[in-house]
């Protein structure tokens, strides 16, 4: 395609990315974005385009040639609840909701693959455009699956992208295997008798108890898994009854887990119960802990990667191509589909002065917009050559 075309469509998508930027819909309520998305689908030709799949998902169908190959390409829609701080003119007008993890970002990039796609073919086959709902909280690709995606609109192998803040715009990166890890949550919630201040030996008071109790969960992976396997345990809230002169007779404690492997997930969690039981022992109160698992593992095709290694030389410049140097302990709801057909996941740059993934300031650099496109394009003429 023409440069002065790609300055065009990074003009629209930029445009796309700040309207969807400036509407802001948490897990499962993005209807203003999936109508948002499905039309320009429509504007586009697309030879299909359903949505409500999985609740607010939308899957656009382009069809070129004979070939019965399909593959999908996947984009997240979903915002965070986090109040944003920004002056920008496009900043977020749903208020205690923004994207501050780049979906708008990714949306807007997917669309305009399905732009140069339909206007320009130069493949052979059938693509899959993926819109997914609720990817923050590990539901939506569920949510698509039991809607029947993947015998509705069957496809042989899957691709998505995230862009990655710290990396250079412009660069690309990947690797073969484990790439993102597993999230398990957990909440642990303490019961004694609160009382007094004044008397704390009165009651079975619980906040010196959770304390402890956060102190110890860190041993887990100090002293209880092999330092061979990663893992990470984070205790992310304490919440308790009391007040300034009441001790509280309930706490609880809430955070997640990361790992890559069931066996280490299953330790975690066999050696949390052993903590926490034994703490609350020791301060004699009653312990009860709930663990549910969120999100699996994320491990890349070996052969899909080298496919995105083949198409990212069509895009990137051959010195800002990189294999990933390690696992990240961040999690991803892609990984859902990965269960089913292979795929493969990548990371584009937002910028070494971007704000990180999930904070108030954060937002999606415009200038990569054309990279993830194009990145897009690259892969599916290449897997439906024709």
């Amino acid at each position: 395609m023409a440069e002065l075309d790609l300055e065009a469509l990074k003009r629209e998508m930029t445009a796309w990315r700040r309207d969807l930027h400036a509407h802001p819909e948490f897990g499962f309520e993005e209807k203003r974005t999936a109508a948002f998305v499905a039309a320009r689908l429509r504007e586009f030709g697309l030879d299909d385009v359903a949505e409500g799949v999985g609740g607010t998902g939308v899957v656009g169908t382009l069809k070129r040639g004979s070939g019965n190959r399909a593959i999908a390409l996947r984009a997240d829609m979903d915002a965070l609840r986090i109040s944003e701080q920004s002056a920008a003119p496009y900043r977020s007008g749903n208020p205690g909701v923004m994207h501050a993890c780049g979906h708008d970002g990714h949306t807007a990039m997917l669309l305009g693959a399905a732009k140069l796609l339909a206007g320009e073919g130069g493949f052979d086959g059938t693509v899959r455009f993926i819109f997914q709902p609720a990817e923050e909280w590990g539901k939506g690709a569920l949510a698509m699956l039991d809607d029947g995606l993947l015998q509705r609109f069957p496809f042989d192998e899957i691709f998505g992208l995230h862009n990655l803040p710290g990396l250079p715009v412009g660069h690309f990166e990947t690797r073969a295997g484990p790439i993102m890890s597993a999230e398990d949550n957990f909440e642990i919630v303490l019961r004694g008798l609160g009382g007094h201040a004044a008397r704390p030996h009165s009651g079975n008071e619980t906040l010196v108890a959770a304390c402890a109790l956060v102190t110890n969960l860190q041993t887990i992976v100090s002293r209880r898994l092999s330092p061979a396997d990663i893992a990470v345990v984070s205790v992310t809230e304490l919440i308790t009854d009391g007040t300034r002169n009441a001790l509280p007779g309930l706490a609880r404690i809430l955070g997640d887990a990361r790992s890559f492997r069931p066996e280490v997930s299953a330790a975690i969690e066999r050696q949390m119960r052993v903590i926490a039981e034994g703490t609350a022992a020791a301060y004699n109160v009653a312990a009860e802990v709930n663990y549910s698992r969120e999100f699996v593992p994320l491990r890349n095709d070996a052969e899909l990667v080298e496919a995105a290694f083949a198409a990212a030389r069509n895009v990137f410049e051959p010195g800002n191509i990189a294999v990933a140097r390690e696992p990240m302990t961040a999690s991803e709801d892609f990984a859902r589909f990965v269960d089913h057909v292979p795929g493969c996941f990548v990371f584009l740059g937002n910028g070494v002065a971007s704000p990180p993934l999930h904070n108030s300031s954060y937002d999606f650099n415009d200038d990569g917009l054309v990279f993830g496109a194009s990145f897009h394009v690259a892969i599916a003429r290449q897997r439906l050559a024709i």
